[in-house]
């Protein structure tokens, strides 16, 4: 009876805690989208809605997207952001937070486009994000290359590695399932992994 309710509780927590967790997690981050705008749309309406501050801060977003694409809009914001960066304190926390994020925009040239196994002769087989593909000259010839990147602790510290492109696998991981891995210390890898030719694109596997 004791081993039964033993078993039944520590199942109990690991499906529970994470649950709680992520519940929680989309709580706060309502709450804080919503009281961005809250206090001034209650101050203009006379009172709260419920909301109508995450609507607010999402209408935001989109004006300033909208505004980035234009020309003057873009030079406008690149010259804010050049004083801003001038501010060490603002440096130090806004450029590894923008190229954490950049790193995942589509329209981002480099970065984490695929997930890349290479086996490296001195560190064994390593998983990692292909954020680069470019050419060196070697010989008079073109060689292609690939750089990828290799997180070492949390997804904004790592290390870049060069390698032939001809050396890279592509394993049937999005870059989602990556992102996963890492996080999780490797407790999310799949029973198996299956390779890929170098033109086929991430197939998103269905857990």
């Amino acid at each position: 009876m004791l081993n039964f309710l033993r078993r039944s509780f520590i199942a109990g927590f690991f499906v529970a805690v994470p649950l709680v967790i992520s519940v929680l997690g989309l709580v706060w981050a309502f709450q804080m989208m919503d009281g961005l705008t809250a206090p001034l749309v209650e101050r203009l309406l006379g009172r709260e809605i419920p909301g109508l501050g995450i609507v607010l801060t999402a209408a935001g977003i989109l004006l300033v997207g909208m505004f980035a694409a234009n020309v003057l809009g873009r030079r406008l914001l690149q010259r804010t952001e050049y004083y801003l960066m001038l501010v060490p304190l603002f440096r130090s926390i806004y450029a590894p937070v923008k190229q954490l994020v950049w790193a995942f925009n589509p329209q981002n040239e480099s970065g984490f486009k695929r997930v890349v196994m290479v086996e490296d002769p001195q560190r064994g087989l390593l998983l990692g994000f292909l954020t680069r593909e470019f050419s060196v000259e070697r010989h008079g010839q073109l060689e292609a290359f690939v750089a990828v990147y290799v997180p070492t602790n949390h997804l904004y510290l790592g290390d870049v590695f060069l390698y032939p492109r001809s050396r890279v696998e592509f394993p049937s991981l999005t870059v989602e399932e990556g992102v996963r891995i890492f996080l999780t210390g490797g407790m999310a890898l799949p029973p198996s992994v299956a390779g890929q030719s170098e033109g086929s694109p991430p197939r998103a596997r269905v857990d």
